[in-house]
């Protein structure tokens, strides 16, 4: 009976084991959502956008910019809570948003079907690094593992679905060619 155990036990470990860490809301300091409304899963769509903000290369400076972020989406927008569901940093890490859970606030018309992955910087100007791009991705494949994302979800740039330059000129050249990307968005646009 202990041996199942172990055996369970370690098993859900390395189910877990492609996950990155995700910089919690209570690690970055964040304020709690006002309101939640739980996302229906799995999800076949991931929204990569940009935040035009300054660009960020230290765990201070993103965790700063990050609680702006919120901050200025809940107060100023009167947003429930921070709109994108996940953030990657210069730095590499990835930052909890609405998460995996929670309908975020970020694409009119697809937050209720889709993950939006926001690249923190200005990406007409800044050129994503490749700790950002690994670490999006391994977001993604954790997100498939864990029931979140369908295995046949497709990537698209916030650009193709709304009027918006974002996820900037240079991040959305290296997406086009990610083998997930999905160029004619025909039969997804609302």
């Amino acid at each position: 009976m202990i041996f199942i155990a172990l055996l369970l036990i370690s098993g859900s470990i390395a189910a877990n084991a492609s996950c990155p860490h995700i910089v919690t809301k209570k690690e970055w300091d964040g304020l709690l959502p006002l309101h939640v409304e739980y996302l229906p899963r799995p999800v076949d769509l991931v929204i990569i956008q940009h935040t035009v903000t300054p660009f960020c290369s230290t765990d201070a400076a993103c965790e700063e910019l990050v609680r702006s972020i919120q901050t200025n989406q809940m107060e100023d927008q009167g947003f429930w809570d921070i709109g994108m569901s996940f953030l990657v940093g210069g730095n590499g890490k990835i930052y909890e948003g609405s998460g995996w859970l929670h309908v975020g606030a970020h694409t009119i018309g697809y937050n209720k079907k889709s993950i939006a992955i926001s690249f923190i910087g200005n990406y007409n100007n800044d050129t994503p690094t490749n700790a950002q791009l690994e670490a999006a991705k391994s977001l993604i494949r954790c997100g498939v593992e864990n029931g979140h994302l369908t295995p046949d979800y497709k990537v698209v740039a916030h650009r193709q679905l709304i009027a918006t330059q974002s996820p900037g000129r240079r991040l959305y050249q290296v997406l086009r060619t990610w083998p997930d990307w999905m160029e004619d968005v025909t039969s997804i646009k609302n």
